[in-house]
């Protein structure tokens, strides 16, 4: 009996050894031989390189078992860390090599703040590494080669620093980049081919192509054998005589040269030519939750300025007297954090004086919310609406100048963004109006970003009925055509003030409105299509001219539809705004003061019929 109980206890301590070593087996991947959480210690390695002056690490602990609870330190449901948020926190120093440790991280914002030194190549070891931004920060050195190695990274950031060197062909060769944004640096050499969707390398003066002078130039030896000392004084004279003259000459030039820049900038800016597009996605503010709740007084619904198939639009007012309007999105869950804001900073880059700016943006685990400037005249639907009859009537001039300025905006986002943006909701109510009456288009990046390698893209349907495209409607394939057809219908709203009449005292169903106008213009019975506001003053040979541009926009074919190009030349060849200078209509002017107001004599025998307006429903779900 005494050697079986000796057995048993030899069993039971075998046992309890051979559980200890198990746990100890599975904690060893996260604690050192010193019983410290290896990511603790990475994080602490991080404090310790940088200056904290406004304590945002206090709570940073060594001692801690779980950094989770951490100031800008985010984990997964397994206890890893997975994002470090510390952008604009005014931390200084360096980013020490540790951070190269923390192998599950996903997301690290370090931008805008006071960061000096290289950057550590140990961050190619994050190889789970989904968004990386160090922008605006006083970075140096070359960018490491091991980021190439980053192959689930989708957006990376690297702009206004101080770094050197070249492009590194590893991260030029990332294909799976939304987007690339290396400028304002000091980067040279030759620029390799980028395989990123999107990218921006502007800033770096010292960049060339490999065909390029300065390319050839940097690669060639100097061959100057002759020693000064050979060289005669009357030699050295006339030497140094044709430099002078030529530095003065090329210094004139080049004074000239911008001169005559800056001459032609402001000759465009009057005469309301399109601007070029501004590349730079740092002015987008993300503001918190609890600000815009303040601004729009908790989203009350007294400031309800308009809703449709994306979200619903409050006016709000910022701490700086800012008067905003904040588009609170209806499918906060839609899209992920991180696509969510790489499609918002990609909307932000499309900046065009007739496309309605981003300002900023805000995004919480359950809310998504959009910051735009206040357009203090409404949209061009609030205007025509009957609401609206006490505020002074949009005279035919104006309307044409709307319909140029939408053109243009649309023309931008098909033919001049990178990538191009299909509106796919193209109406009266998304066209805003600003001090100047000035066309702004607005809801231009919700639908769809398209990339420039497709011709359509197919997806959930999201427009207005009466605006869609038939293409787009049966099929859910949408192109810039489906805008074209969108603004089509655009010019007969512009032109009927979204009122149709029916010779037969029978109201016009929804969507009837164009066959309408094309029996109408068959007819050749133009001014029972006309806005009764308008009093009968406008052009015939305009009107005339306009119609027959909208019928062509809503050809049932899409081929047979004209490219907005061609939509904008034939409006600015249709009024003649090459020529005309905005001066003309500043004031209140209307260049249709002194003429004859046609059809004034026979407009009153058209006998009163029943109007409407034309009721939007929103499409908003998959199909």
């Amino acid at each position: 009996m005494e050697g079986v109980k000796v057995f048993t206890w030899l069993v039971f301590f075998v046992f309890l050894w051979s559980l200890v070593l198990y746990v100890v087996e599975g904690t060893e991947s996260l604690l050192s031989p010193k019983g410290v959480n290896y990511e603790v210690a990475s994080l602490m390695s991080m404090k310790s390189k940088m200056n904290d002056e406004l304590h945002v690490m206090d709570g940073w602990d060594i001692n801690s078992v779980d950094p989770c609870t951490w100031n800008m330190v985010a984990c997964s449901s397994e206890g890893y860390v997975i994002s470090l948020e510390m952008a604009s926190a005014g931390l200084s120093g360096i980013i020490s090599s540790g951070i190269g440790n923390l192998s599950h991280l996903r997301t690290l914002f370090l931008q805008n703040n006071q960061l000096s030194g290289p950057i550590p190549a140990e961050i190619g070891n994050l190889l789970e590494l989904q968004t990386l931004d160090l922008s605006g920060n006083h970075l140096i050195g070359n960018i490491p080669s091991s980021l190439g190695s980053l192959t689930h990274l989708s957006y990376l950031r690297l702009s206004k620093n101080k770094l050197s060197g070249q492009i590194p062909q590893p991260v030029a060769n990332l294909t799976g980049l939304s987007f690339l944004d290396l400028s304002f640096n000091n980067l040279s050499g030759p620029t390799p081919k980028i395989l990123a969707k999107g990218y921006s390398i502007s800033g770096n003066n010292f960049l060339c192509t490999s065909s390029s002078e300065l390319c050839m130039r940097g690669s060639k030896p100097v061959n100057d054998t002759r020693s000064s000392q050979t060289v005669n004084s009357h030699r050295h004279t006339l030497l140094s005589v044709v430099i002078g003259i030529s530095c003065t000459f090329i210094i004139s030039v080049m004074l000239l040269v911008y001169w005559l820049r800056w001459y032609k900038s402001r000759i465009l800016y009057s005469s309301y030519v399109e601007q070029d597009c501004e590349f730079g996605i740092g002015h987008l503010k993300r503001f918190s939750f609890r600000e815009l709740q303040v601004a729009t007084g908790n989203f009350t619904s007294k400031n309800i300025v308009g809703q449709g198939g994306f979200g619903v639009v409050y006016k709000g007012c910022l701490a700086n007297k800012m008067l905003v309007a904040v588009k609170r999105l209806k499918d906060p869950n839609y899209t992920g954090e991180v696509q969510f804001q790489t499609e918002v900073e990609m909307i932000g880059l499309a900046v065009h004086r007739n496309l309605l700016r981003l300002y900023g943006f805000c995004m919480t685990p359950d809310e998504r919310l959009l910051v735009y400037p206040l357009m203090p005249n409404g949209s061009v639907a609030d205007r025509l609406r009957e609401s609206f009859r006490g505020k002074p009537c949009l005279d035919w001039n104006r309307r044409t100048r709307i319909a140029v300025g939408a053109a243009r905006g649309l023309l931008y986002l098909h033919e001049q963004c990178n990538p191009k943006i299909i509106h796919r909701d193209v109406k009266a109510a998304n066209i805003l109006l600003d001090e100047s009456f000035e066309a702004v288009v607005g809801d231009f990046g919700l639908a769809k970003l398209l990339d420039q390698r497709d011709s359509h893209v197919t997806t959930a349907v999201r427009g207005t009925v009466g605006h869609i495209a038939p293409e787009y409607l049966s099929t859910g394939q949408s192109s810039e055509k489906t805008d074209v057809f969108g603004f089509g219908i655009l010019l007969l709203e512009l032109i009927t003030g979204q009122k149709a009449l029916d010779a037969g005292n029978v109201p016009v169903q929804k969507g009837m409105i164009l066959d309408w106008a094309r029996t109408l213009f068959e007819e050749k019975r133009l001014e029972v299509l006309v806005d009764r506001d308008l009093k009968g003053c406008y052009d015939p040979v305009e009107l005339e001219k306009a119609v027959e541009l909208s019928l062509q926009c809503t050809q049932s074919v899409p081929s047979l539809r004209p490219k907005m190009s061609e939509v904008l030349k034939i409006l600015e060849g249709l009024i003649g705004l090459l020529s005309l200078r905005p001066e003309e209509s500043q004031g209140g002017g209307n260049i249709y003061d002194e003429r004859t107001c046609s059809f004034s004599h026979n407009y009153s025998d058209v006998h009163e019929e029943p109007s409407f307006i034309i009721e939007a429903i929103e499409l908003s779900g998959p199909r």
